[in-house]
């Protein structure tokens, strides 16, 4: 970022110098019959100078900013022939009339105003678009972290119950779910703060997460459950996915079969959950949060580069590609 503005800045002060170089040969030449030192436009060049800068970083800023263009032209053009009266009267002493001195001289003072003002206009214009883009990714980067604060708690609640539960019956072996609990709270705390987590981590987070559903539905509903992927160095935004499959399980009817399948091949990942859901059941307003919040944080994080299906009949089926870094 260092090193653009840098950039950005050396090319402008370049544009700047090569004109002032470019404009004052030109006018020399035009008055080669004088000696340098008794040149009228060298003597007159730090004053256009002064004029030039005035009107770029003063007068236009100022009056364009208010809207005020017509007080603006006015101003301009008035400073334009008084630069070049007092340069013909006063420096060149060309003793000429008013209208013969603007015929001979007036390019002189409008080229650079022109150029400058023309061409501060366009800077103010791309420093604009710049402060524009980075306001709107400071605005998509607050949604996002909102967004993700929005992941729902119930979740920690059912973990509970079902450790609590599995304590009751099996007390030795709930450390191991205490365990990864605690893997998985981990997770949600401090990966879901970083812009993309290993796809390892995240798979790691929902094997945890399933484990604690079997246990929570056993002989209640049927899981299967796949994952594949052709390399281990993926990355992935965190916590995706768990919407689409938390909401497998707590939206489908008893006896259900929930069929959840992860594959990531060719930097994309790919997966589709289905579950068993009655014809006439319909979406209660968390399903709909969840779904809505998921659809949000894909449209912010990959804007065209993702595709999302959601097929509301029975079974209902979600499926998600979205790329992978």
């Amino acid at each position: 970022m260092l090193a653009y503005v840098n950039n950005k800045w050396f090319l402008r002060v370049l544009a700047h110098l090569l004109f002032w170089v470019a404009f004052v040969l030109v006018s020399l030449f035009v008055f080669s019959d004088y000696y340098w030192k008794a040149n009228p436009f060298l003597q007159y060049a730090l004053l256009l100078i002064a004029i030039v800068y005035f009107n770029t970083l003063v007068l236009q800023p100022y009056l364009i900013a208010k809207k005020w263009y017509a007080v603006y032209t006015i101003l301009f053009f008035a400073i334009a022939v008084s630069a070049t009266q007092l340069y013909c009267q006063v420096f060149a002493q060309c003793g000429c009339s008013i209208m013969k001195c603007l015929s001979d001289y007036l390019w002189q003072t409008l080229v650079p105003l022109i150029f400058f003002g023309f061409l501060g206009m366009i800077y103010r214009y791309i420093d604009s678009q710049e402060s524009m883009q980075k306001l709107e990714q400071k605005h998509q980067e607050m949604e996002l972290q909102l967004l993700r604060s929005q992941i729902n708690p119930h979740m920690l609640l059912n973990t509970l119950n079902t450790i609590y539960a599995y304590s009751l019956e099996k007390p030795k072996e709930s450390s191991d779910l205490i365990l990864m609990l605690s893997d998985n709270l981990k997770h949600i705390l401090y990966n879901n703060q970083s812009p993309l987590v290993s796809l390892e981590d995240e798979l790691h987070f929902i094997d945890n997460y399933i484990v604690f559903q079997k246990i929570r539905t056993e002989g209640i509903k049927q899981i299967y459950y796949t994952k594949t992927t052709d390399q281990s160095n993926y990355q992935i935004v965190p916590l995706l996915l768990i919407t689409i499959i938390e909401n497998a399980f707590k939206h489908s009817r008893i006896g259900s079969n929930i069929q959840i399948d992860i594959a990531a091949k060719a930097s994309r990942l790919y997966c589709s959950c289905s579950n068993d859901m009655a014809l006439d059941s319909k979406e209660d307003d968390h399903q709909k949060i969840g779904l809505r919040n998921l659809k949000k944080r894909l449209e912010l994080l990959y804007k065209e580069s993702y595709l999302l299906r959601i097929e509301k009949k029975d079974p209902f089926v979600v499926q998600l590609e979205i790329p992978l870094a």
